[in-house]
C-alpha cells in the first residue's frame, strides 16, 4: 500500500497527517481553518486519497503558519507514499469547471519542484481563509513533494476559483499517481 504518516511540530504548529494514495476519498480534516478544511476534503475526495489531518496552530495570530505547515507535511507524506515511483503514469492533467470558474492543472511527479500559478482573486478573504494562501499552500506542498505544477484559473467568484483549483490538482494528481505498469517512467531510469 502507498501510505505515509507524517508529523511536524514547531513553536507555531503541531500537525499529524495520514495519507493513503490508493484510498477511496475519505477525509477527516481539522485544521482550525474552516474553508481550508473544505478545500482539503475536496482534494481527498476528488484525488481518491484517504486523508487524515489534525492540525493545531497559532490561528489567533492568523492562518498563515497552519496552512503553510499543512502544505509542508502533506508534500512530505506524498513524496514518501509515492516511494520509488515505479510504474506510475507520472504526468497528469485536469480541466475542472465550477459554475463560471475554470481551473487547469498539469503536473509531473518527476521529482523536480516548480510552481507556475496564474490566479487573481478579487477578495482578500473567503471566510477565515486569506485568498493569497492558496498559492502559498500549493508552493509549500509541491516543494516538499518534488512536483512540477502549472495551475491557472479564470472566473468571477473567488470561492469557485479556489475550489476548482483544488479539485483540478486532485484529479491531475490521481491521474499521475496511478500505477499503470512496472517501469520507471523516465529515460534516466530513476525519478
Amino acid at each position: 500500500m502507498r501510505t505515509a504518516k507524517q508529523k511536524r511540530k514547531t513553536r507555531e504548529t503541531s500537525i499529524e497527517l495520514k495519507l493513503n494514495l490508493d484510498g477511496s476519498g475519505l477525509a477527516d480534516i481539522d485544521t482550525g481553518v474552516a474553508f481550508f478544511d473544505h478545500m482539503l476534503t475536496s482534494l481527498a475526495r476528488h484525488g481518491g486519497l484517504d486523508l487524515t489531518i489534525q492540525a493545531q496552530g497559532d490561528i489567533h495570530v492568523d492562518e498563515h503558519h497552519t496552512i503553510e505547515d499543512v502544505g509542508i507535511v502533506l508534500g512530505m507524506a506524498l513524496n514518501r507514499a509515492l516511494g520509488d515511483k515505479k510504474g506510475i503514469a507520472r504526468f497528469g492533467e485536469a480541466r475542472i469547471p465550477m459554475d463560471e470558474a475554470l481551473a487547469e492543472v498539469a503536473l509531473d511527479l518527476g521529482g523536480r519542484s516548480y510552481l507556475t500559478f496564474d490566479a487573481r482573486f478579487m477578495n482578500p478573504r473567503i471566510g477565515d481563509f486569506g485568498t493569497q494562501m492558496t498559492r502559498h499552500f500549493f508552493d509549500s506542498l509541491i516543494s516538499n513533494a518534488g512536483i512540477n505544477v502549472h495551475m491557472k484559473v479564470q472566473g468571477e467568484n473567488d470561492h469557485h476559483k479556489i475550489e476548482a483549483l483544488f479539485k483540478a490538482f486532485a484529479v491531475a494528481l490521481r491521474r499521475a499517481a496511478v500505477v499503470d505498469g512496472d517501469r520507471v517512467p523516465s529515460t534516466k531510469g530513476v525519478l
